[in-house]
Order: C-alpha cells, then sequence, then structure tokens
C-alpha cells in the first residue's frame, strides 16, 4: 500500500497586527490597517470556499487580538470544523521581548482561543518567524503538541531546546512554500516586485511532486488571508490544491493530527 504525502494547509490570519505590533501608531493610520482588515473580512469567506470546493482541511494560526476583535469570522473557521491554533496575542515579535512578557503574550493567546473555541490550542507559530531562548519552555509549560517554526526539514522531527530533544513535534516548512516573500506589498515596501500568480503555482506543484517522491517528508504551505485572499493569488493555490488532488497521492490533514500521527514514531526513535 502507497502511503500518501501529508499536506498540511496553514494559513495566518494576522489581520492588522501585522502592522499595528510593529509601528506604535499603527493604528492610526488607516490606509496601513485597512490592509489588515482585508484578510479576515474578504480573503477569509474566499479561502473557505475553496477549502469546501474540494473538501479540504486547513489549519489556522491566530493572534489573540483577532480572535477577540473578529469574532463572526473566527466563527466561521470554526463551523468548517477547521482547527485555531497559537500564534501569540498582539503579534509583536517575540524575539524584542522578555521572557516575561513573551510568557504574557502566551497567556493571553491561550485564553482567547479557549474562550473563542473551548478547546485549547496543541501547536504554535511564532509572529516573528523566530525562538527565542524561551519560547520551547512555554510551549512545553502550555503542553502544546507541535510548533511549525523551523525551516530545517521537509519531514518532521522532535523539537530540541539548547541540546535538549523535547517531545514536541516541529512541522517545518519553507519560504518558498509561503505567499508572503512572493506576494506581501505593503506602505513599507514600496517599489516591491511582486511574483506572477503562474510562476507561485508552478513552484508550489513542483515542490510538491518533488516532496511526494520522499517517504516520510510533508508538503506544508503557509499563507495569509490578506495575501492569498486575493483572487489572482487564490487562483495559484486552487491550482496547486486541484494538482494535488489529480494527482491522487496527497492526504490533506490538520497539523495537530499529523502531529498526533507521527510523535510515537519519532518519540520511539529518540529513546535510549
Amino acid at each position: 500500500m502507497t502511503t500518501r504525502t501529508p499536506v498540511l494547509l496553514t494559513f495566518d490570519m494576522d489581520a492588522e497586527t501585522l502592522w499595528t505590533a510593529r509601528d506604535p501608531d499603527g493604528a492610526n493610520k488607516p490606509v496601513w490597517v485597512s490592509q489588515g482588515h482585508y484578510g479576515p473580512k474578504v480573503g477569509l469567506p474566499r479561502i473557505l470556499r475553496l477549502l469546501e470546493k474540494y473538501g479540504v482541511t486547513a489549519t489556522f494560526f491566530v493572534p489573540g487580538q483577532v480572535i477577540e476583535r473578529y469574532p463572526a469570522e473566527i466563527e466561521s473557521i470554526l463551523s468548517a470544523g477547521i482547527d485555531i491554533e497559537h500564534h501569540s496575542y498582539s503579534h509583536t515579535w517575540s524575539d524584542g521581548l522578555s521572557r516575561d512578557a513573551e510568557a504574557e503574550e502566551f497567556q493571553k493567546g491561550f485564553d482567547a482561543i479557549v474562550s473563542a473555541t473551548g478547546r485549547k490550542p496543541l501547536g504554535w507559530r511564532s509572529p516573528a518567524g523566530e525562538l527565542t531562548p524561551h519560547s520551547v519552555g512555554l510551549m512545553e509549560q502550555y503542553e502544546f503538541s507541535f510548533s511549525s517554526n523551523l525551516f530545517d526539514s521537509d519531514t518532521a522531527h522532535l523539537l530540541s531546546d539548547a541540546g535538549r530533544v523535547t517531545d514536541i513535534v516541529e512541522l517545518p516548512f519553507a519560504w518558498a512554500l509561503d505567499d508572503a516573500p512572493f506576494f506581501l506589498y505593503s506602505n513599507r515596501l514600496q517599489g516591491r516586485v511582486m511574483s506572477a500568480p503562474s510562476a507561485v503555482a508552478e513552484t508550489w506543484i513542483r515542490e510538491y511532486d518533488g516532496i511526494s517522491t520522499e517517504p516520510g517528508a510533508h508538503f506544508m504551505l503557509g499563507m495569509h488571508p490578506q495575501v492569498i485572499g486575493r483572487h489572482s493569488r487564490l487562483w495559484a493555490l486552487e491550482e496547486t490544491i486541484r494538482h494535488i488532488v489529480d494527482a491522487g497521492d496527497g492526504e490533506f490533514v490538520s497539523c495537530a493530527d499529523y502531529a498526533a500521527r507521527v510523535r510515537p514514531g519519532l518519540v520511539e526513535a529518540n529513546t535510549p
């Protein structure tokens, strides 16, 4: 029996926190902030319709502030049967925070998810694309089962902390499989050249075709509703999904379910 390649579609719904967390005056710049509103209000419904069209699942990483500000949009994700995982509270870059401040971000984000969903989050993705010396310990404190932060592999592995192997499953991804490097435009990136959606679709499809030949590897896309939610960009995602569905060798699965599946084997392999 041929094992199908795990396909992990992930969406970081940062909304306006992508700007407000980095600029003290960001909330007073309505044009900047409006870019973030587009994600939950416009991009998200399109994404959910696309996932429903193909009958595939995904995982959303959402900051606590966004969960609190967009209750109807969060409910639409939950109604689709999709997991919401931890992505900090304010989307402040954790690599500039003290341990106490990072711990507060963990706690407030955790509380927001439990309050909105009735479920404890099982995974964490950094808002900074980086881990601090305290991040792994905080993940352990909150009993997270998986992390999705590193770029070191196409295969799940146990996360290490200063040479100590934990039982947290790391689900790596890559910038080549993220929509932001190709498509993100903001007021601070004037003149940036955007990639053609066809080039992005080809990149993602060719990456999938290669990964699908490697036993144990997974294919993860990292996306943002305010970026991928534009029609032209969503076309690139749909082309990728359609290719995988037509190939018949992929399995769309949530991050939490995949981490639970691979953990026993990873723990066994790392037990002396």
